[in-house]
């Protein structure tokens, strides 16, 4: 009955946040509770899965998206990701369109949301397909999938990071996969959006009415070696730690600093520590309730509280004795590293959220990972992996970002099922195709 009770549970958490609206917060601690009830649990035992799974969840990750989502409030304020934005531009040349929004997204996304990453490069493109006479689709898309790559794929992006939190992953693991796996789904991104979607044509011309955006040659922003380092620091320190901090640092008698910077916490705040030299003039309203710092862990909020019920809902499920009944069923059916893919695909088309999706499918992992055989270090790596890439497909009108996509485009509905869910199908496939060779190759 286990499992009927997940299936259920699962629909549920579909059915409310999509039908209902109902903030997934409160519908994944909700529908714990239910399952944790009718899989008969004892009250006791399922107050303490609830504060264990939410406290344990908050210990790991907690600080860790937090500090994430600050770094990415200063890239944005500062114009730091904007100088990041036209230093690639400079390297790739303004015709080639698809290759330079892509690029660009991907890189954004890394520290902001995409969303904020949309609005802040959207301009750009605009302004290329204006002046090279072509159709604005072929950049939009390639900017839409660009962000969605590494938002999806590429820590320190709060979907990745807690999915790996849940599954109690080595972060520098990840994103030792998440980079070439993201890279092969970037490429493909690119190739669809400069055959496919640039043959759509639309006239390139600002379609919302937003406030003007301050002139890029006025505005200032830091050098851009200052605006790279605090993403560029932070993921050299996690992935040297994985990479050398066990075993190779020892031979040199650095592997307890190695340790120590590698952390993620600690990396993330020495990254947040360089972002202090990216404004003009450093303010101490910056850092107050009401300023940068303020609205950034404002928006980290919900992210938490989301990240804190899947953790419940993770810890309910393993407490509930559904991990070897589920597991040994899933066994049969020798999907392998797929599943994790699979699971999260059909979170994220039913509901929209791909963050939603990867803790959720997560959660739901965690307790079979044993029964499915995946249990080493790297197992646990690309699992994480292949969950960012299945929250990827499909981005349809449940999620908030195909809006963005194609309101800020000018695309209508069926251009955009086309176009923007099209291309986040390839995305996320050609992503498990390159989670499946890493599984081949190092598992």
């Amino acid at each position: 009955m286990e499992l009927v009770y997940l299936l259920v549970a699962v629909l549920i958490i579909i059915w409310m946040t999509t039908r209902l609206k109902i903030h997934p917060f409160l519908v994944l601690l909700v529908v714990s509770m239910a399952y944790g009830a009718f899989a008969g649990m004892s009250l006791e035992s399922l107050v303490i899965a609830i504060n264990e799974g939410f406290g344990r969840t908050m210990g790991k990750i907690g600080l860790i998206i937090v500090l994430g989502v600050m770094i990415g409030a200063f890239l944005e304020h500062t114009g730091g990701a904007r100088a990041i934005a036209e230093k690639t531009l400079s390297w790739i040349g303004n015709r080639r369109i698809p290759l330079a929004m892509a690029v660009l997204g991907y890189i954004v996304s890394i520290p902001v949301f995409a969303d904020s990453g949309y609005m802040l490069l959207d301009p750009l493109g605009k302004s290329m397909s204006r002046k090279a006479g072509v159709s604005l689709a072929g950049g939009a898309i390639a900017l839409g999938l660009g962000l969605m790559v590494s938002h999806t794929l590429v820590p320190p992006t709060p979907g990745p990071i807690a999915a790996a939190g849940i599954l109690e992953a080595d972060l520098g693991l990840v994103i030792l996969f998440g980079v070439p796996v993201s890279l092969l789904a970037l490429a493909v991104s690119i190739w669809f959006a400069s055959r496919v979607a640039s043959k759509t044509y639309i006239e390139p011309e600002p379609v919302s009415n937003s406030a003007p955006i301050p002139d890029l040659v006025r505005e200032y922003r830091p050098p851009v070696f200052l605006a790279l380092l605090p993403i560029a620091m932070p993921i050299l320190l996690i992935v040297l730690k994985s990479v050398f901090g066990a075993k190779g640092a020892a031979a040199i008698g650095v592997s307890a600093w190695v340790n120590f910077l590698g952390e993620p916490v600690i990396a993330l705040m020495i990254g947040l520590l360089l972002c202090l030299l990216l404004p003009q003039k450093l303010n101490v309203h910056m850092l107050a309730s009401d300023g940068w710092v303020g609205k950034a862990i404002r928006d980290s909020a919900s992210i938490l509280l989301i990240t804190g019920a899947g953790g419940i809902f993770g810890t309910v499920l393993q407490e509930s004795g559904i991990a070897e009944s589920l597991g040994n069923r899933l066994v049969t059916y020798n999907l392998g590293i797929f599943l994790p893919f699979v699971l999260a695909a059909v979170l994220k088309t039913a509901q929209g959220s791909s963050t939603v999706a990867l803790i959720t499918a997560a959660s739901i992992l965690f307790p079979m990972m044993p029964a499915l055989g995946l249990e080493t270090e790297v197992q646990k790596a690309l699992a994480v992996v292949a969950l960012g890439a299945g929250s990827s497909v499909i981005s349809h009108a449940n999620d908030s970002f195909f809006w963005v996509v194609t309101q800020m485009s000018g695309m209508d509905v069926r251009t955009g099922y086309k176009l923007f869910g099209g291309g986040t199908f390839l995305l996320g496939t050609s992503a498990a195709v390159g989670v499946f060779v890493c599984s081949l190759l190092f598992a």
